[in-house]
């Protein structure tokens, strides 16, 4: 059965409705768009939740007529501006010997737990990046697997709390509910790299107006992320200076002489700001000039951010470069000789059904990314913004979240070296079980309860070893 979902991507400079039909096989096909120009954000951030609102739901309004369909819940990406990124470790026991979705969700939360996260910071993704099964290192997939131990190393990606509650009420004043938030640098990760890239390990860098997210898959996981304040609209702020020129005129020069090639010595006759009656000439191997400058110090930039991830060794596909700035002539080659001579591409989104040509240009992959990632496209596994552990074939479960709370009290109420950690994350206790539901049928789930209550009920009664040990081993394991 099909199912239509509505993804809003929230730039520094646009803002992106898709919405698309996604069929049982996970194959997306996109029935509406809507762009609108983005107002109320600097650096892709909301400073003014009226306006933001508003730009939301004028792309969204044409999305819909397009569409022909209304829905009342998105996926939004958010900027990678007030992030923090930390590493974290979990380990478990497997009571089975036998891996299975429910412990695998379990170590996972176990190391969003360890992890040190700040109080004014909310977890918007956990993503593994090494599972050992015992003493083997760097398993794919550990389930189905027969094991003693489990244990999961994980990127996890925060934000403050105050900008996801920005951004959740300019989604909702424009009509719609925020159902699950992507970073930005994810989405267009999805939306651009193969799975030879993800292998063998690339920078995927969305370079927008105002902004720039990079993002380090390796071993198809993701290993660091970082935001740069940098983006095209800062060519347009040099060009304007330099030309005496207003910023409209500047934005046009920059798209039509827009080259690092080697510049001709033509003049262009340009208006004067401050007055609109008043013209010059400028050599247009000045405005090669002072886009050469700004994109050079760009790249060198980006080029500091790769060199302090440390995982520079690990990019065997090298620099993935998407996004709006990247239709500046010359910027491959540019790039390759200051990155160190890395294999350098030039990206677009991935083609899926009913792409709009519009859609099909580098500044559109963090919206095209988060169709992809609605059907599917995530990570084989990972916890996201709802604390809900996702996973590769999974069925869609959004309903599913209320009867997981009352599982997960019996599987985490009982550790105490978690008892003072999560005190100040009442959340993340609700989701660890919902993946599980997947494979299990909730009336089972809720019959098996009821039996072991009722065992424990008997206990006053007549004592018995059998139901004794039996509860003792459900709150050890």
């Amino acid at each position: 059965m099909k199912r239509t979902v509505l993804a809003i991507d929230i730039g520094s400079t646009k803002i992106c409705a898709i919405i698309a039909e996604i069929g049982d096989d996970n194959s997306a096909q996109i029935i509406g768009a809507g762009i609108a120009k983005a107002q109320g954000l600097r650096k892709g951030s909301i400073t003014n939740i009226e306006l933001a609102s508003k730009s939301i739901k004028n792309a969204l309004n044409d999305a819909k007529r397009v569409a022909g369909t209304d829905l009342k819940s998105a996926i939004v990406t958010i900027s990678g501006a007030y992030t923090k990124s930390l590493n974290s470790s979990g380990i478990v026991n497997i009571p089975d010997k036998e891996i299975t979705l429910k412990e695998i969700n379990r170590v996972m939360h176990t190391s969003l737990y360890n992890a040190n996260i700040p109080n004014e910071f909310e977890v918007l993704h956990a993503l593994p990046y090494n599972f050992k099964v015992d003493d083997q290192d760097f398993i794919e997939d550990p389930l189905g697997m027969n094991a003693s131990r489990l244990e999961v190393e994980t990127h996890i990606i925060t934000t403050v709390k105050s900008n996801l509650n920005n951004l959740r009420k300019a989604v909702k004043a424009a009509g719609v509910d925020v159902e699950s938030v992507v970073l930005s640098g994810y989405a267009s990760a999805i939306a651009v790299l193969n799975l030879d890239e993800k292998e063998l390990g690339a920078a995927v860098v969305d370079m927008g107006g105002n902004t720039s997210n990079i993002v380090i898959h390796s071993g198809h996981a993701i290993r660091y992320n970082d935001f740069l304040g940098v983006g095209s609209n800062h060519i347009t702020n040099d060009l304007s200076m330099a030309l005496h020129t207003p910023l409209q005129t500047a934005d046009n020069v920059k798209m039509n002489y827009g080259s690092l090639y080697a510049p001709s010595n033509d003049l262009i006759e340009l208006p004067v700001i401050g007055d609109e009656n008043a013209t010059h000439e400028v050599s247009l191997e000045v405005v090669h000039n002072v886009i050469y400058a700004r994109v050079e110090e760009t790249l060198m930039i980006i080029a500091q951010s790769l060199e302090k991830s440390g995982l520079k060794e690990h990019l065997g596909a090298g620099v993935v470069l998407t996004g709006g700035f990247t239709k500046i002539e010359g910027l491959r080659e540019l790039a390759v000789a200051i990155l160190d001579n890395m294999p350098v591409r030039l990206a677009k989104p991935s083609d899926m059904g009913g792409l709009f040509d519009t859609l099909r240009d580098p500044s559109y992959s963090g919206a095209v990314g988060l169709i992809k990632y609605a059907a599917d496209g995530y990570t084989r596994y990972e916890i996201d913004v709802n604390k809900r552990m996702r996973h590769s074939g999974e069925e869609v479960l959004h309903h599913d979240a209320p009867h997981a709370e009352e599982e997960v009290e019996i599987e985490y109420s009982i550790p105490p070296s978690y008892s003072s950690s999560t005190q100040s994350k009442p959340a993340s206790s609700t989701p660890p079980k919902s993946a599980p539901r997947v494979d299990a049928k909730p009336k089972a789930e809720a019959s098996k309860m009821v039996n072991i209550s009722s065992n424990s009920s008997r206990q006053t009664e007549e004592p018995n070893p059998i139901a004794k040990f039996w509860n003792w081993a459900t709150q050890l394991f």
